[in-house]
């Protein structure tokens, strides 16, 4: 009986083998790889370009290279209303002191570097405008000792425009002769220029 128990103990042991280190084991750990959650984005970098000061180059671009400038911008001398308003009060005189307020009120000279403007009217409806390259001759003609005067200008078409009771007549009738010049002087050397001699 001994032995029986014996061979019946080294049985069982011999056919339950023992765990090697080769052996697999039940439990495995699997390794699984890490996948990160952030997506690729494949799209190209685009770099901008911003000019330093886009504010000064905008302002040269639209800079006028001639800037009309005003000599001279008002209605006819105060004088010239006082005056006839004074004789007015003869009936014979009276058409010319209504001339005079329609002037006072209706009437206004503007003399720039480009151009003479007369406007009249109401509501400064009717205007009339010319450059000084039609400019053929400026006269003035005193008023009242010397205050005021009219400036009295003809155009190369025969057109004579009459400006009256004008302040400052003198100093104005200077000025526009001074721009038919400059005008007439510019318009030579342009001739001039265009009328060399060309190549073949």
């Amino acid at each position: 009986m001994a032995m029986a128990t014996t061979t019946a103990c080294s049985s069982s042991a011999t056919s339950t083998p023992l765990l090697s280190p080769t052996t697999p084991s039940l439990h495995t750990i699997t390794r699984i790889p890490f996948i990160s959650t952030t997506p690729k984005c494949n799209r190209p970098i685009t770099k901008l370009h911003v000019s330093s000061n886009p504010v000064a180059s905008s302002s040269t671009s639209t800079s006028k290279p001639n800037q009309e400038s005003i000599f001279f911008d008002g209605g006819a001398h105060y004088g010239d209303l006082a005056a006839n308003l004074v004789l007015g009060f003869t009936l014979l005189w009276l058409p010319l002191t209504l001339a005079s307020v329609f002037r006072a009120f209706y009437l206004r000279y503007r003399f720039t570097n480009l151009r003479v403007t007369v406007i009249s009217g109401l509501t400064g409806q009717d205007r009339s405008d010319f450059s000084y390259k039609v400019i053929k001759d400026v006269q003035v003609v005193p008023r009242f000792i010397g205050e005021w005067g009219d400036v009295i200008i003809t155009l190369k078409d025969g057109t004579v425009v009459d400006l009256r009771s004008v302040p400052k007549f003198r100093e104005i009738a200077k000025y526009c002769l001074s721009m038919v010049d400059k005008e007439s002087s510019g318009v030579s050397k342009e001739t001039n220029a265009t009328d060399g001699p060309k190549g073949f």
